[in-house]
């Protein structure tokens, strides 16, 4: 198995980024991941706001995959998510769904101890998730900073990129140039507050290569589902363009007509906010399996 040291990072998502790891299609890697802050608060006394900005959201990688090519999919299962013993959530005046009525910052530095997170009394299970992870974005979309979600994956924060699911990238550039990083132990869907519990990592991976095949945004696999995520400049944009994939990947699968497939996803396939917090906001599209399962779909589209 490979692996990967955390101090090897980026901080924007390239076309042309220099690979710091070869690997072949069907390998494992052990990736070590900074928090978003890179480990930058240690004390409830920091203020967030007063930390480099310059040294915040990075990813590890990236990671070159042999065999990949602009117009396949990158299939990245997520095999196990190890946190640290301690995560940091804060507030931020002005940031978050509520930071206008928020007047003063906080920091906290939470513990996390046989699988829960010990918040003011309670115990929180955790569910630790990746929040960034993405591949080289194609050229029309350009450079790509890590703490902005796109096409190409990138700052998504969605709950369902966890341990035992899979995520599909669509391959913009020779190799994928994979990278990670974000990762949370616990989050409620939405980041309502700007933060998550941000936590350093090590996350081991599979990558493979599934030839000749045509997503605009990335896919989970889940036991149950197939999620489109998709990011738009507003939640309504977002939806838009979550729903509009959603329903040209089914049609295709399903080989429906527009209306039909149009209907099919209103009756049965369901909208979740993964994100409102980050320059751009991000939608996950639930396609239950009983329509269709996930090999299913990625077969016939």
């Amino acid at each position: 198995m490979h692996k990967l040291t955390g101090d090897k990072v980026i901080y924007t998502f390239m076309t042309d980024m220099e690979p710091v790891l070869t690997m072949k299609p069907g390998e494992e890697v052990l990736v070590e991941t900074n928090d978003c802050f890179y480990q930058q608060i240690q004390s409830e006394d920091q203020i967030m706001m007063e930390i480099d900005f310059d040294h915040i959201n990075p990813a590890t990688g990236p990671i070159f995959v042999e065999g990949a090519e602009p117009g396949d999919l990158l299939k990245v299962e997520i095999l196990e998510i190890n946190v640290a013993d301690k995560g940091v959530s804060g507030v931020v005046p002005g940031e978050g769904i509520l930071g206008d009525k928020t007047k003063k910052p906080l920091v906290r530095i939470i513990p996390i101890k046989d699988g829960f997170a010990h918040y003011k009394g309670l115990k929180l299970p955790i569910k630790p998730m990746i929040g960034v992870i993405g591949v080289a974005p194609s050229k029309e979309d350009g450079e790509c900073p890590t703490e902005t979600p796109w096409k190409h994956g990138g700052n998504m924060d969605t709950t369902d990129i966890a341990q035992g699911n899979t995520v599909y990238f669509p391959v913009n550039q020779k190799g994928a140039l994979l990278a990670l990083g974000d990762c949370h132990a616990i989050m409620g869907d939405g980041e309502i507050c700007f933060t998550g519990l941000e936590v350093a990592a090590q996350v081991r991976l599979k990558v493979d290569v599934i030839k000749d095949k045509k997503v605009n945004w990335p896919l989970i696999g889940t036991r149950d589902s197939t999620m489109v995520v998709a990011s738009g400049e507003d939640v309504d944009k977002a939806i838009y363009n979550a729903t509009d994939e959603t329903v040209r990947l089914l049609s295709k699968a399903l080989h429906m007509d527009f209306e039909e497939t149009y209907l099919l996803t209103s009756i049965a396939v369901h909208m979740k906010i993964s994100q409102v917090v980050d320059p751009r906001k991000t939608i996950r599209s639930e396609i239950p399996h009983a329509i269709i399962s996930t090999v299913k779909l990625l077969e016939n589209i």
